[in-house]
């Protein structure tokens, strides 16, 4: 077996191997696709090595270096990381098979700038999912919201830039005005910003302080999306459709929530947090986002932005598991980060899809959709099923341990937001479905049906989305893997 520190050095470094060998394969696009797809699925092979590892027991760690005698850029890899990695190491295989497809058949510009920020983008991902201490966190929290930069503003036009001066702006503004102070006072109070099994912080400190310090760190991990700090989220839906999928399943959103997730766990510990009241508005404050982003999605008809406030309502729902400050409720957190992940790229797969086939962008315009792209449709089921919550997907696992998190703490306002927002995904998903496959196609202007014959996406772009449609139904039946590393996380 591989000594896991080895495959630790090389999941980190096969991303920026894979960035530069696509700057040097620029003038041959069929050599620069492969290195993408090659590395991604190395990349892919070496996280699924270090899993029994780290079931095992085995914490693999490397110091890179210090930047001042207590602050040191290092790397330790634990059970709450190792999802994470999962996450972004298999998806990144499989998004980039279908931005492959995409890119080309839509004649997109800039594909060897586009894939070298996706491979720093996932490099930075590793990072955050590697890092032994905050001051590493927040390092690689910034080269990931640099990187997706380009690849917001791919497009090139003034509504791409606004866009990207809006993500930038925002994203930078929390974390440097929020997070940052967040981690200096840790390591003020804590004495160090490693992240330790149980919390780092004292139990001595005064509550109402730890409860201003978790504002600091809620709010400056604006990759999470909690409002009012998510506007960056749907106006990023200019981007194309893969880089939407990065956005919002495989590094950045995910690396929000994962990070409020592992201050949680790791800085503050849930001893610290449950014996408190004061740190109930965190409950209030994901709740809220979680139904309020909800209704703004239902009155969308850009199908993207529709999905866009879908993430910044589902993304809340693993912060609302971690304001619960219970095992269960963690354990659902965990379950979410990788039902939301599987699901989601699912459906922004199939709104490329729509997009490169039919050139329809709008919920109205789907019409009999269904019958043109069977396939697409179908997994885009499956993803809104899973997204609303119901079995046999793995939405249903992670909303069933959030939901009993929530029960075992008496908390009615989680129970009651769980319940008004399953009814509010299913209000926003089961139209789209309907129409896909119930109603009569739309007329165009000379009286003709705008769906005639079936004619499904490239198969580059289909083998994408069946495979991760199929994940979302295998993590129902199979959730082993999440549950024993959520389990594991906290020491159970």
């Amino acid at each position: 077996m591989i000594d896991p520190t080895t495959l630790l050095i090389t999941a980190l470094l096969l991303p920026l191997i894979c960035a530069l060998l696509v700057g040097v394969c620029r003038n041959a696009p069929v050599l620069r696709d492969a290195v993408t797809l090659v590395t991604s699925v190395l990349l892919a092979a070496t996280v699924w090595l270090l899993l029994p590892h780290i079931l095992a027991g085995a914490r693999p760690s490397l110091l890179l270096g210090y930047i001042t005698p207590k602050l040191s850029v290092a790397f330790t890899l634990e059970p709450l990381g190792m999802v994470f990695a999962l996450v972004a190491g298999t998806l990144w295989s499989i998004s980039s098979l279908y931005a492959i497809g995409y890119m080309r058949v839509n004649k997109e510009p800039r594909l060897t700038t586009f894939f070298i920020c996706f491979a720093v983008a996932i490099f930075a991902t590793m990072g955050i999912a590697f890092a032994a201490n905050l001051t590493t966190f927040f390092i690689f929290y910034e080269i990931l919201t640099l990187s997706t930069y380009p690849l917001v503003t791919h497009a090139g036009t003034p509504a791409a830039m606004a866009a990207g001066r809006k993500y930038l702006g925002i994203l930078l503004a929390t974390s440097m005005g929020l997070l940052l102070p967040a981690i200096v006072i840790t390591g003020q109070w804590a004495g160090t910003l490693d992240f330790v099994a149980g919390g780092s912080l004292d139990s001595n400190i005064t509550p109402i302080f730890l409860s201003g310090l978790l504002v600091l760190f809620v709010f400056g991990i604006g990759k999470a999306a909690v409002m009012p700090v998510h506007f960056w989220l749907p106006a990023a839906m200019v981007a194309p459709t893969p880089v939407s999928a990065l956005l919002h399943a495989v590094a950045v959103v995910k690396a929000g929530v994962f990070g409020i997730v592992k201050v949680v766990v790791y800085i503050f510990g849930l001893g610290l947090l449950a014996r408190h009241s004061v740190f109930d508005w965190l409950t209030y404050v994901a709740g809220f986002t979680i139904i309020f982003a909800s209704i703004i999605a239902l009155l969308q008809d850009n199908l993207k932005k529709r999905l866009a406030y879908s993430t910044v309502s589902q993304l809340s729902y693993i912060v609302l598991a971690a304001s619960l400050f219970t095992p269960a409720a963690l354990i659902g957190a965990v379950l979410h980060i990788c039902a939301h992940a599987v699901s989601k790229i699912t459906l922004f797969f199939a709104a490329g899809n729509i997009y490169t086939v039919a050139h329809k962008t709008e919920v109205s315009q789907l019409n009999g959709i269904g019958r043109k792209m069977p396939y697409t449709m179908g997994a885009f089921a499956m993803g809104a099923i899973a997204m609303i919550g119901l079995p046999p997907t793995a939405g249903f696992l992670g909303k069933w341990f959030i939901l009993s998190g929530a029960a075992g703490t008496q908390n009615n306002f989680a129970i009651f937001v769980i319940i008004c927002s399953t009814l509010l995904n299913a209000a926003y998903f089961l139209p789209i479905i309907f129409r896909a496959f119930f109603m009569t196609a739309s007329l165009d202007s000379h009286g003709k049906a705008t769906v005639t014959t079936a004619e499904d996406a490239p198969i580059f772009m289909l083998i994408a989305i069946m495979a991760t449609a199929t994940l979302t139904v295998l993590m129902f039946f199979f959730p082993d893997i999440p549950l024993s590393l959520a389990r594991s996380m906290l020491g159970a």
